[in-house]
């Protein structure tokens, strides 16, 4: 069984083995959406495809739309050449349950792929044609939040970037400088609205494109390079929106097991491509069931009625509290502390960790306990509801195959948010006091143990990629298990920085707990374990 749209025309054969299909004349749906494009996204990765895609599919299939979307890749060209053109732009989704049942799902709502490359005429122009429509209503980017960035770590812009803005959008090179050349031929043919939708899992994404499509319609102003006017219309909010929005769904690189499911199922279409930007990809998606999705409904040339298929349509405040709700307090904090510890304990799977009862007692305390009283109600989500599902279906799935090792990464970053802002929630309020969190700041010593690179069996361990390291890890460069020097001094300098936890945790009278709970975790092979117990 190949996928392709001439195999899908024996529907029998792939329903015996239990694919779900498209309910729905793909070449119809492809004929309506080149003749009036309405919807083209930017990132054509795997959360796009298990979850965008499918959602689009699922309208579709309803009968509550007539089109599907473009789908467009700006980073790696081979996700496109390699696993939609071979394909037809169809796609399996495998839907992986915590209860060990599995969906597959073909997805055929993609109806045409294209890569972002000026450089590449045949592509390119259909790009500009598509945003020459005035029936396109928006287009959304999961491109991750590193997509945005128009600057290096030292403030100074990239050499694509500062080409671009010397030498306008007809030559444009980088990413979003292709994006915005695209909105300047929008402008020039008939200066149509438009949503530009961010559906990165970073806070208030939509400002983080807004401010990197405007420093080029303000570059290319200045520099003569476009008709004045062209930056009035990226800033006039009843022209082209940049809502804000929150996504929630794990979709992990291709799995083997999943992979040799598919196989017995009689799917041939399986095997990973590595491309040679390191992306893992294949013609099938596996993903969890749980998937959220709340945008911030501006849409200045109308939208999708995606409310049909689960998206919460709502307004700015609420898209922001749903963000610090999950982010603070109902899942990434539950994640962090699963990784620290994961790693100190040689765990190799999160979902293995939901079976330690002292690390299910740690992240249920940090969510219920510590994290509940001070969580940020969105009210269209319920924070108990959603921290259920977190523990009880998400993280303990033993079909998403994700690692302590792969959460670690830039742990630093994610402190002040997951962690800083709960504390900072204690200081304030009347009715509690920050002195009563046990947990938090054993986590907060958990991190401080795991710099030391070595588990709890004392054997070396390696550290996820982290900006800090190099300024963190020379205070524990002489702290080793059953250190009895002075840990006041080893901490201070890290535990006083507030840009790693969002607060200076001695100010918030935490510093001596977190000094204790370090002592204990360094006092000997097997400190880790048997200060969770103690404490659990």
């Amino acid at each position: 069984m190949k996928l392709n749209y001439e195999t899908l025309q024996d529907k029998a054969q792939w329903e015996k083995e239990g694919f779900e299909l498209p309910k729905f004349d793909i070449k119809q749906i492809k004929e309506n959406t080149l003749k009036n494009p309405a919807w083209v996204h930017f990132g054509a990765g795997n959360l796009f495809r298990a979850f965008i895609a499918n959602v689009q599919q699922d309208m579709i299939n309803k009968g509550k739309s007539d089109k599907g979307i473009i789908a467009v890749e700006g980073f790696d060209y081979e996700i496109i050449q390699k696993t939609y053109h071979p394909m037809n732009n169809l796609g399996v989704v495998v839907t992986l349950k915590a209860d060990g049942d599995i969906d597959k799902t073909i997805v055929g709502s993609v109806v045409e792929s294209l890569v972002l490359n000026s450089a590449e005429k045949s592509s390119w122009d259909k790009l500009k044609q598509i945003f020459s429509a005035p029936s396109l209503q928006m287009a959304s980017f999961t491109i991750t939040e590193k997509g945005y960035s128009l600057q290096n770590a030292q403030g100074e812009y990239f050499a694509s970037v500062e080409n671009d803005f010397e030498n306008g959008p007809e030559a444009a090179v980088s990413y979003i400088g292709k994006v915005a050349a695209l909105l300047y031929t929008r402008y020039v043919a008939n200066k149509a609205p438009i949503a530009m939708v961010s559906m990165d899992n970073c806070s208030h994404n939509g400002d983080k494109l807004f401010n990197a499509v405007v420093a080029y319609a303000k570059a290319w102003e200045k520099n003569g390079l476009v008709e004045k006017g062209f930056y009035d219309y990226i800033t006039d909010k009843d022209k082209v929106s940049f809502p804000w929005t929150m996504i929630d769904k794990i979709t992990p690189r291709p799995d083997e097991k999943v992979k040799a499911m598919l196989q017995k199922s009689g799917f041939d279409d399986v095997e990973t491509i590595v491309t040679a930007k390191n992306t893992f990809v294949a013609p099938f998606v596996n993903a969890e069931e749980a998937q959220y999705l709340v945008v911030e409904d501006w849409f200045p040339n109308g939208r999708p009625n995606l409310e049909e298929a689960g998206i919460i349509f709502t307004d700015r405040e609420t898209v922001d509290k749903v963000e610090k709700m999950k982010v603070c307090t109902c899942l990434n904090p539950l994640h962090t502390a699963l990784a620290i510890f994961g790693c100190l304990l040689d765990f190799k799977l999160i979902c293995d960790e939901m079976n330690d009862q002292d690390l299910k007692s740690l992240v249920e305390k940090i969510g219920y306990d510590e994290g509940l009283p001070v969580v940020v109600d969105p009210k269209i989500i319920e924070p108990k509801q959603f921290i259920d599902e977190v523990l009880q279906k998400r993280v303990t799935n033993p079909f998403m195959p994700d690692t302590p090792q792969r959460i670690a990464t830039d742990t630093s970053q994610k402190l002040g948010i997951r962690f800083g802002e709960t504390i900072k929630a204690y200081v304030q309020r009347n009715d509690l006091d920050v002195k009563s969190l046990k947990f938090i700041p054993l986590v907060l010593a958990g991190w401080c143990r795991y710099l030391m690179a070595v588990d709890d069996n004392g054997n070396k361990m390696e550290l996820s990629p982290d900006p800090m390291l190099p300024e963190v890890l020379p205070y524990f460069k002489d702290v080793t298990l059953g250190y009895t020097g002075d840990v006041h001094k080893v901490l201070q300098p890290v535990l006083s920085n507030t840009k790693i936890f969002g607060v200076n945790v001695y100010d918030v009278e935490l510093g001596e707990k977190v000094e204790d709970y370090f002592k204990q975790l360094i006092s000997g092979v097997g400190a880790v374990r048997a200060t969770l117990k103690k404490y659990l």
